[in-house]
C-alpha cells in the first residue's frame, strides 16, 4: 500500500497514475483505475486489525486484475485536511475512487468477505463500462 498524505493525495484521483519517479506507475494504461484509499490512524485498533484484510486483498487483486485497482492508506493526524475532507470521522474509512471522482465510502470494520465482495461489483461494473466502450 503506498502512502498518501495532502502534498500527494491528488494521484489517487488522476486516470493514469503518472506518479512522482519515487512511486510505481502504471504507463500507458488506456483504462482508468480504481483506486481504494484506507483512511487510518495510529492509535486506532480497529484500523490495525483492518490492515491485514487489505493486504491480504491488495495481494489477490495484484495477481488478478493486476493495474486495475490500486491502495493506498492516509494517517489521518498527518493529513488532517483530508480527513475533514472526506469525512473520515469513523476509521477505518475506506473511499473508492474512479476517474477522479469518489464513486463509494465504507467505514468501520468491514468482514473480508464483504469487503473484497464490494470491491468484485466495482471491478465487474468497470470491466463491463470498458468493454462497451471499447465496441
Amino acid at each position: 500500500m503506498l502512502h498518501l498524505t495532502t502534498q500527494n493525495f491528488d494521484i489517487c484521483r488522476m486516470n493514469h497514475w503518472q506518479f512522482s519517479s519515487d512511486t510505481p506507475t502504471k504507463a500507458g494504461s488506456e483504462h482508468p483505475t480504481l483506486a481504494v484509499v484506507m483512511f487510518y490512524a495510529v492509535w486506532c485498533g480497529k484500523c490495525a486489525m483492518m490492515r491485514p484484510v487489505i493486504e491480504d486483498l491488495e495481494k489477490k487483486y495484484q495477481k488478478k486484475y493486476f493495474g486495475s485497482i490500486c491502495f493506498f492508506e492516509v494517517e489521518t493526524s498527518e493529513s488532517a485536511l483530508l480527513a475533514a475532507q472526506y469525512q473520515t470521522a469513523l476509521l477505518p474509512s475506506f473511499l473508492i475512487f474512479k476517474d477522479r471522482e469518489l464513486i463509494a465510502t465504507m467505514q468501520g470494520m468491514i468482514p473480508q468477505k464483504e469487503l473484497d465482495s464490494r470491491l468484485q461489483k466495482l471491478l465487474t461494473v468497470q470491466m463491463r463500462t470498458q468493454s462497451t466502450e471499447n465496441l
